[in-house]
């Protein structure tokens, strides 16, 4: 069958449900949301003399909960303006008129009698054929469909999201006995291409794959820190991106989730564990997770939590963390481990883990019990919740935000020395693993011919994980490197197309990531059709030029040095412009700086939603100078038209230059001209760079030809120089910034007005380059600049000063 979803119904506008509404309206759905009507008239409704008839007090829980989701951060919409694209209505007035949508969510509050309740109008209203699918956490989906027609069953699925829906990249499919297997394929195909989810296909267990599994290891965590007499500060720190996990760690995870969803779920799934699940008892809350509880110490929906945030005598922001002993907080504790600092030179966090259960102190004890019990909880939990090994991993990971699974964190320990710690600790994983080694087979996955393998238990063989296909992994291509040096790989990924990888910290821009665009534009040249830029790093695609080298030559006065930095980042970045062969880049998460300026210089950028671009130098007390001024002067001069608009479209990139302001997704990039009509968003991470790929072999194909620098930019001259600096001066006498701010803005009012020319005429790229490049070498002898770069490589932030 042939579907399509053009129109989304939504049902409760909750937490949930209304950015789940959020999330459709990005990739352009219309949505319609829906939810009960209130009660009774609250007080300014009856003095505004409004009755019960009234669609606006009808519509009140429903409105009121979509700007609330509208205006919280992080944002649910990559653009406000996309908030156009949902309908508000109630379950009274407008159930109905879910007849004319493709897809019917429910996602109202979890309980079985009121969801049942629910699906029962929905199948009476409900066009045949049309999908319907329930958000929960954890009521089994089949009880759900209990007593429903057969079309509604056959077409009735589970399709759990995590929160927040725009941001973590699981979704969770879970279908019935019943559920048709083309509405399962569906799913799992839409999921993944349209809403940029990893879909997980989970059995109709409790907590499915990745509440089971992340709950029981959260709670675990809680209860060997007590044990171990670790601290929220110290926990935190291990359990956070030196494992390849998010900086929340564990704590601070369950103050943003809220510390009653995490009991809530826990205690569910105790409950649903009897004579099921032999770690059912792990379920039990800690006794310092009740505590909280019981005094409503939530977290950040009650102010406190495991840490909270209070002001100081001189109203900055304090973070305190709680003390386990007395319940009472204090103020966070810089953490130190000898086992951590064995880590810190390690750059690759799959190397790691062999150090950490390694270590002879508390934090290798905390490592060792924790990863063997997680390892052999998971283990036991096939075939429960999953046949197959790759499906937890990929649960937990995109759930959780963890860089590594279960398995996958095994196999980077060693699995047969992992084995060896757990049976000392007495926690014996299930048998098949067991059985597996005395096969021969001393890991769970597996690398040949670039495709992935998994150890399938059944079979008792390995099984190319599915949808490969559709997916280029550079860590799965090591054997198609065709040069690398320290900062950079160069891969054959097929069809006549290299990918350029950056490896440095950050994948920060320094001399052997510029030699390795230089080497991949070259043998692009010479042997290949076009060339990619992207990374799979969870970071940064880059997070800037090599600041520490600037630093230093700048602190020595080297200008000439500096200036031929400089020149050579200019040089490379017009390289990658005027190549004769098509350069694509594959921005996500951060992309700044000279990270920017080369998405601003290549052919076609095929940027993943969320990608936080901009252009920076100023927080460090200099301009753009890698083309990154000249770029946004050509590409306003590019959007000029007659009349007196040309200083204000001038202006917007000038702000957004002096502000450092970095886009909160890619569709604001685009607004912000950092990304063009001609760019392309991706919505699913993994598929960036087989998207990037399939962009340059496009443009190889239609005859791209090496096009020819610019000498058409319109710049303003003295008249924009002249109107720019007196704003300045306005904002410096408002004391709203300072006289080093001041200072900067005047070079980059100079510099993308084109300098001191008498009138508004047509300059080169050049001419602009030079201009960059000479107010960069000034602004580099300030020594206030150097105190914000010298800030920043302390890890801090600049002081603005």
């Amino acid at each position: 069958m042939n579907r399509s979803i053009r129109k989304v119904a939504v049902l409760g506008s909750g937490i949930m449900g209304s950015r789940i509404a959020c999330h459709f309206a990005n990739i352009g759905v219309e949505v319609l949301l829906l939810d009960i009507v209130p009660k009774e008239l609250n007080d300014a409704e009856k003095a505004r003399g409004m009755t019960s008839e009234h669609p606006a007090f009808r519509n009140r829980i429903v409105n009121d909960a979509l700007q609330q989701a509208i205006k919280s951060s992080p944002a649910p919409l990559y653009s406000p303006a996309f908030a156009s694209r949902i309908k508000t209505g109630n379950f009274e007035d407008n159930l109905a008129d879910i007849k004319n949508y493709d897809w019917v969510m429910e996602v109202v509050v979890e309980r079985l009698d009121i969801k049942k309740s629910i699906f029962e109008k929905v199948d009476a209203l409900r066009k045949p054929g049309t999908l319907v699918t329930s958000n929960t956490s954890g009521i089994p989906i089949h009880l759900m469909a209990e007593g429903r027609s057969e079309d509604f069953r056959k077409h009735f699925c589970g399709t759990h999201f995590f929160n927040p829906p725009r941001y973590l990249r699981l979704l969770e499919i879970i279908p019935t006995s019943e559920t048709d297997q083309e509405i399962v394929d569906f799913l799992m195909h839409y999921g993944d291409l349209f809403l940029g989810k990893t879909t997980v296909l989970a059995k109709d267990t409790p907590g499915f794959i990745a509440n089971r599994l992340g709950i029981y290891a959260l709670i675990q965590t809680i209860r060997v820190a007590a044990e171990i007499g670790l601290s929220v500060d110290e926990v935190d720190k291990l359990t956070g991106p030196v494992v390849g996990r998010p900086k929340s760690g564990t704590y601070r995870l369950s103050d943003v989730v809220g510390l009653d969803t995490t009991v809530h779920v826990a205690n569910n799934l105790y409950a649903s564990g009897e004579g099921k699940d032999e770690s059912r008892d792990a379920f039990v809350v800690p006794e310092v997770m009740q505590k909280l509880y019981d005094n409503k110490w939530l977290g950040d929906k009650t102010g406190q939590g495991f840490y909270k945030k209070i002001k100081d005598e001189k109203g900055k922001s304090v973070i305190l963390a709680l003390d386990f002993n007395t319940l009472e907080y204090k103020p966070s504790e810089k953490v130190k481990f000898e086992t951590l600092e064995g880590t810190k030179a390690i750059s690759d966090v799959s190397k790691r883990f062999g150090v950490l259960v390694g270590g002879r102190d508390k934090a290798g004890e905390f490592y060792r019990k924790t990863f063997a019990d997680i390892f052999r909880y998971a283990s036991l939990r096939i075939p429960e919740i999953s046949d197959e090994i790759f499906r937890i991993d990929q649960a937990i990971a995109a759930g959780f935000g963890w860089q590594y699974g279960p398995f996958e964190t095994w196999d980077a320990i060693g699995v047969k020395n992992m084995l060896s710690i757990m049976e000392s600790l007495d926690m014996k994983p299930a048998e098949w693993v067991y059985e597996m080694i005395a096969a021969g087979n001393e890991s769970f996955y597996k690398v040949e011919n670039g495709k992935r393998s998994y150890y399938d238990i059944v079979s008792k063989t390995y099984k190319k994980i599915p949808g490969q296909e559709s997916f280029i992994l550079l860590s799965n291509l090591s054997n198609n490197i065709v040069w690398k040096n320290a900062g950079a790989n160069l891969y054959d990924i097929g069809d006549g197309i290299l990918n350029l990888e950056f490896k440095s910290k950050m994948n920060t821009m320094g001399s052997e990531v510029i030699e390795g665009i230089n080497k991949g534009i070259s043998l692009a040249e010479k042997d290949f059709r076009g060339l990619v830029i992207g990374n799979e790093s969870s970071e940064a695609f880059s997070a800037g030029a090599n600041l520490a080298m600037l630093f230093m030559f700048a602190i020595e006065q080297e200008f000439d040095e500096i200036n031929m930095v400089i020149a050579q980042f200019q040089q490379t970045m017009m390289r990658a412009r005027y190549s004769s062969i098509p350069v694509v880049t594959a921005p996500h998460s951060l992309a700044l700086g000279g990270g920017c300026e080369l998405n601003l210089h290549a052919d076609k950028v095929v940027a993943h939603a969320e990608t936080y671009i901009g252009l920076v130098e100023f927080g460090v007390g200099i301009i753009p100078a890698g083309g990154g001024t000249k770029e946004m002067a050509l590409r306003c001069s590019d959007m000029y038209h007659a009349g007196d608009t040309e200083l204000n479209i001038l202006q917007t990139a000038f702000m957004n230059i002096a502000q450092a302001k970095v886009s909160t997704s890619a569709q604001e990039a685009r607004e912000m001209n950092y990304l063009q009509d001609k760019d392309q968003i991706v919505l699913n991470r993994s598929r960036l760079i087989v998207e990037a790929k399939q962009a340059a072999m496009d443009l190889a194909d239609n005859g791209y030809t090496q096009p020819k620098q610019r000498n058409d930019i319109k710049v303003q001259g003295k008249t924009g120089i002249a109107l720019f600096m007196a704003g300045i001066a306005q904002m410096r006498l408002a004391n709203y910034i300072s006289d080093h701010d001041a200072k900067i803005a005047n070079k980059l009012a100079y510099v993308i007005n084109g300098g001191d020319l008498s009138y508004a005429q047509n300059v080169t790229e050049q001419y602009l380059l030079d201009l960059e490049r000479e107010a960069f070498l000034s602004l580099c002898g300030e020594k206030k600049t150097l105190e914000r770069m010298q800030g920043l490589l302390n890890g801090g932030k600049p002081p603005r000063n």
